[in-house]
């Protein structure tokens, strides 16, 4: 009983006494949880019924990847499409900075080009941080550029610290201390990013790691952050769930017990069995300060947490945007697909072409009399994009020249007429269409062209 720490917790206001001690547990052997991870099987989810509770951090945000796991699934982006794509993060962070930060590759003379262009724009947020080697050359990089922090690999399950470094556990965590002291001793911030945590021993291992960089952090007074890096998206955020798959229960070891504090821990997620967004939130629910997301989950494999839906997160739980502008998003998403050539799947919440397109006639007939009925908010407000009504036998002039002005966002008087001679013929067209026999809904790009074909017979522009 003596040698266990006896200390002030201030989310109950309680003093509490250290119930564990977490030292390395150094297997011989790999600890693999084949028991939760059969290969040749699907993933199993077990529970213990253990509860842990919420702990909302009282400051929370998001952190970006976008330059760094964003990458690494696409042809790499140009100077000046990372340049344009960090203005618009800024625009969408806000005053408050929501947008916390960007990480950039420093590998090459380009990435540290575009490093530069961003810093030059002189904004406070997002704060740019990079990703490197683990090696003294690539921390004094970071310092000579004006970094404060960088993301250092740490690979903390037993597959990648037996299977892939050919290490021990007391090998690994030796091997990493070592990397980050060094780092330390040059005045840059580590942000350790814990791959494959999802599949580690997170008392056995990530525990007893964590504790060995808060005794650094305040040694050197330098912050150490901790990214919770759910690398194969097996992290689930039921309650009583096991670990190592608990989100819940992750967040609570760290904080709990390795004395990690909440604006020091990031998570990252991948989407594998789509529990990215849910798993993303879960972890800001019970104390992760930070999450970690690419614009539009673009990312390694099936993509990370989809950046703007965490805005759209963050405004659920805290009933309020704190400044930031999500007209902004629409922005981004028309630069991609126009300008970058990135095309996004067209059922994407909030950024697809069909997000708020509704096509079922009773759907329609109700979004014409209030579409509150069957808009999911003001997607006009927020968004910058009307909802649109898909077109078919039921449409009449009315839902076509509804469609026409949302769909090429006319508005005041550039907006067509239900009586208008392009409005009529494109209804005789449509009648036509179902009188032949159709009975599915008319898609965007026939509808795009039969409008550009009548504008020209008409001698008309949109605009």
């Amino acid at each position: 009983m003596e040698n266990r720490k006896v200390k002030f917790d201030s989310h109950t206001n309680l003093l509490q006494l250290e119930e564990h001690m977490y030292p390395l547990v150094d297997v011989k052997t790999p600890n693999v949880f084949h028991n939760l991870f059969p290969y040749e099987e699907v993933p199993k989810i077990a529970f213990n019924d253990r509860i842990v509770p919420h702990h909302m951090p009282d400051e929370i945000w998001i952190t970006d990847t976008t330059f760094r796991d964003g990458q690494q699934s696409r042809a790499p982006y140009t100077t000046e499409q990372i340049v344009r794509i960090y203005d618009y993060m800024h625009r969408l962070g806000g005053p408050k900075g929501k947008i916390r930060q960007c990480e950039f590759f420093l590998y090459s003379k380009k990435d540290r080009d575009a490093v530069y262009k961003c810093l030059e724009q002189g904004y406070e947020f997002p704060e740019i941080t990079s990703w490197i080697r683990a090696s003294k050359k690539d921390f004094e990089l970071v310092r000579d550029m004006g970094l404060k922090e960088t993301g250092i690999l740490v690979s903390c399950s037993d597959y990648h610290i037996f299977y892939k470094m050919r290490m021990t556990r007391k090998e690994a965590m030796e091997h990493y201390l070592s990397v980050v002291r060094e780092c330390l001793e040059i005045g840059v911030s580590p942000r350790c990013h814990l791959e494959d945590i999802t599949r580690a021993d997170i008392y056995g291992y990530v525990i007893p790691f964590c504790l060995e960089l808060m005794k650094l952090s305040k040694e050197y007074q330098i912050p150490i952050k901790v990214r919770c890096c759910d690398t194969m998206g097996y992290g689930v955020n039921y309650a009583g769930a096991v670990i190592p798959r608990s989100v819940q229960g992750i967040i609570y070891g760290l904080m709990v017990h390795a004395g990690v504090p909440s604006e020091m821990i990031e998570w990252h997620g991948h989407n594998d069995f789509y529990k990215a967004v849910s798993n993303s939130t879960t972890a800001w629910l019970y104390g992760a300060s930070g999450v970690n997301c690419s614009l539009f989950g673009i990312g390694e494999r099936t993509g990370n947490t989809p950046l703007e839906a965490m805005v759209f997160e963050y405004a659920q739980l805290r009933g309020t945007l704190d400044g930031m502008d999500t007209t902004v998003i629409t922005e981004m998403a028309d630069y991609y697909e126009k300008e970058i050539g990135y095309h996004i799947p067209s059922r994407t919440p909030f950024v697809g072409s069909n997000f708020n397109v509704t096509r079922a006639g009773i759907h329609a007939d109700g979004l014409l009399k209030n579409e509150e009925i069957y808009n999911i908010f003001n997607t006009q407000k927020f968004l910058n994009r009307p909802v649109e009504v898909a077109v078919s036998n039921t449409s009449g002039a009315a839902g076509i020249a509804h469609w026409i002005d949302s769909h090429y966002r006319l508005k005041g008087d550039q907006k067509v007429d239900k009586n208008s001679e392009l409005v009529k013929m494109i209804k005789s067209w449509v009648d036509q269409q179902y009188e032949d026999g159709r009975v599915t809904v008319l898609c965007d790009a026939e509808l795009e062209a039969i409008v550009a074909e009548t504008c020209q017979r008409l001698g008309i522009t949109l605009k």
